[in-house]
């Protein structure tokens, strides 16, 4: 059997936060710019996402970033810890790329950095991944999910061609919390208020009339709210897997390292579940 060719080193792209901007009381924008995004394309899906790359506390890695050679070299308890976001623009012309993050305070790891964060900083991560765009053969498109899911279903609705027939429903805590989006589609913004996350969103998804003709639906969130909107879809609307991008940008209890490890079997266990089939 031939060699197979060595794997090439996974380097991460390193770029320098270019500014920043409070959106809404608990919605941090950070644009990040520079050379190092000359071998980065974020134009061909409206969910693409980054993994940006957070150095353990007190720990120094040899430069450039090398993940293979951190994972060799360094304990489990020293590599570098990811957190995941979505591109909500991309300027291939300027080198620049968008993103947002929800902030809670001083919880978690990425919002506090994000709220706190300078122009000159150096960021790093890896990606970006996607897999989801609006079909434009679609009749129309359902675009649903919390602030999680903000930064792609405004992104996507700014892609949709001038007259697409859509809905879009974005859970938040209240008024405060809307955005603009450059986009002739009337988003129903649900008021979260004191109720349970996911609450309100499936509820709307559930009154929407649903027309005529192949629909192009996107609903990312919270897990267990979009656990019960994909047996929705899926089982009472006969909704085809193929029209259908639907998964947990989150899980309400876990951080992200938490959620990433279990969400695999999490979903393939729902999907058994609400497909009738075996897991595996």
């Amino acid at each position: 059997m031939a060699d197979r060719p060595a794997r090439k080193p996974r380097k991460p792209h390193t770029a320098q936060v270019v500014r920043t901007e409070r959106l809404t009381p608990h919605m941090q924008r950070v644009v990040v710019g520079g050379e190092g995004l000359a071998d980065v394309s974020a134009d061909t899906c409206t969910d693409h996402y980054v993994k940006l790359l957070f150095a353990a506390e007190g720990v120094t890695y040899p430069e450039p970033w090398d993940a293979d050679r951190i994972r060799e070299e360094f304990p489990r308890d020293q590599w570098p810890v990811t957190r995941t976001y979505t591109v909500r623009h991309w300027d291939a012309a300027h080198l620049e790329m968008t993103l947002d993050f929800v902030i809670h305070g001083d919880e978690g790891l990425a919002g506090p950095w994000a709220k706190r964060v300078r122009p000159g900083e150096t960021v790093r991560f890896m990606g970006p991944g996607g897999a989801y765009a609006p079909d434009p053969a679609a009749d129309w498109h359902l675009l649903a999910g919390d602030e999680s899911a903000l930064p792609a279903i405004a992104r996507s609705l700014e892609a949709l061609p001038d007259g697409a027939r859509a809905f879009a429903f974005v859970e938040v805590d209240g008024p405060e919390e809307e955005q603009k989006i450059d986009s002739d589609v009337e988003v129903v913004w649900l008021h979260r208020g004191a109720r349970p996350v996911g609450q309100a969103l499936v509820e709307a998804v559930r009154a929407l009339d649903f027309p005529e003709g192949r629909p192009h639906i996107f609903v990312h969130g919270e897990a267990a709210c979009v656990k019960e909107l994909r047996r929705y879809l899926r089982m009472e609307r006969e909704i085809s897997r193929d029209d259908l991008s639907i998964s947990g940008y989150w899980r309400l209890g876990h951080n992200e390292d938490g959620w990433q490890a279990s969400k695999r079997e999490w979903n393939a266990r729902i999907e058994a579940e609400q497909e009738g089939t075996p897991a595996a």
